[in-house]
């Protein structure tokens, strides 16, 4: 058996997947993956155009929106290049340093979606039980220093989660299962205990999502509770209505994340291409949805898209 390393004067090289079994249709499978793809893309770069340009939407929670935005597009791009390749021009082939760095954010801006979903729970939380000093504590300063916190809690936990797998000897089978470098799917080819590696990989999920999915659940048990005092019912029905468009984004970012991992771990029986349709459904649908939600549910964002749409027009 041909056993390859980092140090291997022959450079590492993986062959990622498409859709197994559907190789002839591949292409025309591509063209509603394109779509999302563009309306991820246009979606999000006209929230963080309307945030940035519109001086009324210079609030905390629309921060946090933009924030949210940057991530989607930074999550969409990671995986655009190589998914696309490998649907339109079976460019199959990667080297072991580019799957590494599109594995670190591809997971990095996956956790880093999750941390800002939890920063955006604090927001609503503050907002709705202690409204009066909203604006002392959610400041320009303390925002950016959320953003910065959460960044630096990725790199800490990818950092070791990278450099293990740089460690690792791979067999000569090089074949990946998704068109995108997954980090359970590169150490399941390797032909060294990869313990570490898997315990590395439990820690960065745990102490991300699995840290931030509670913290998220405890603060709507709290704005629940503090939302079920306010004595009139459209006092209660109007402090609801602004954790609407959280709660969606909260669903459709953790309900996917949960159903592929319960596919992954039995649906045996399922036929390949279900297990990659549907990984690559989980990482477009949050990057497609959030944009649409947040611009039918917020009247300011929808607002801001119909004026700048009205004076690109004029311009034109």
């Amino acid at each position: 058996m041909l056993v390859l390393n980092n140090t291997s004067a022959q450079p590492l090289a993986f062959l990622l997947t498409g859709i197994p079994g559907l190789r002839a249709v591949q292409v025309w499978i591509s063209i509603p993956f394109c779509l999302l793809y563009a309306i991820a893309l246009a979606g999000n770069s006209m929230i963080l155009l309307v945030v940035l340009h519109e001086q009324s939407l210079h609030e905390p929670m629309y921060y946090f929106l933009s924030m949210l935005s940057a991530t989607d597009l930074s999550l969409s791009l990671c995986t655009l290049c190589t998914t696309l390749g490998v649907f339109w021009f079976e460019a199959r082939e990667i080297n072991l340093n580019a799957c590494i760095a599109q594995m670190f954010f591809l997971h990095g801006f996956t956790f880093m979606e999750s941390g800002v979903l939890l920063a955006m729970a604090f927001d609503r939380f503050v907002a709705i039980c202690d409204p009066l000093r909203y604006t002392t504590i959610l400041t320009n300063a303390r925002i950016a220093q959320i953003g910065v916190s959460m960044a630096i809690r990725n790199v800490a936990v990818m950092l070791p989660v990278v450099l293990w797998v740089k460690r690792l000897s791979f067999c000569s089978s090089m074949v990946l299962s998704h068109s995108y470098c997954y980090h359970v799917d590169l150490i399941q080819l390797s032909c060294t205990d990869n313990r570490i590696n898997s315990i590395l990989g439990l820690f960065a999920l745990f102490s991300t999502t699995g840290f931030d999915c509670p913290c998220i659940l405890l603060s709507y048990v709290l704005i629940i509770r503090s939302v079920l005092s306010i004595a009139s019912l459209e006092g209660r029905q109007k402090a609801f209505n602004t954790c609407i468009s959280h709660i969606s984004a909260v669903a459709i970012f953790y309900i996917p994340l949960i159903s592929l991992s319960l596919v992954h771990r039995y649906g045996h029986s399922a036929p390949p291409f279900v297990h990659t349709i549907m990984a690559n459904i989980f990482l477009l649908i949050p990057p497609v949805l959030n944009p649409i939600i947040y611009s039918v549910k917020t009247k300011q964002i929808q607002k801001a898209i119909i004026k700048a749409l009205i004076q690109k027009r004029f311009q034109i």
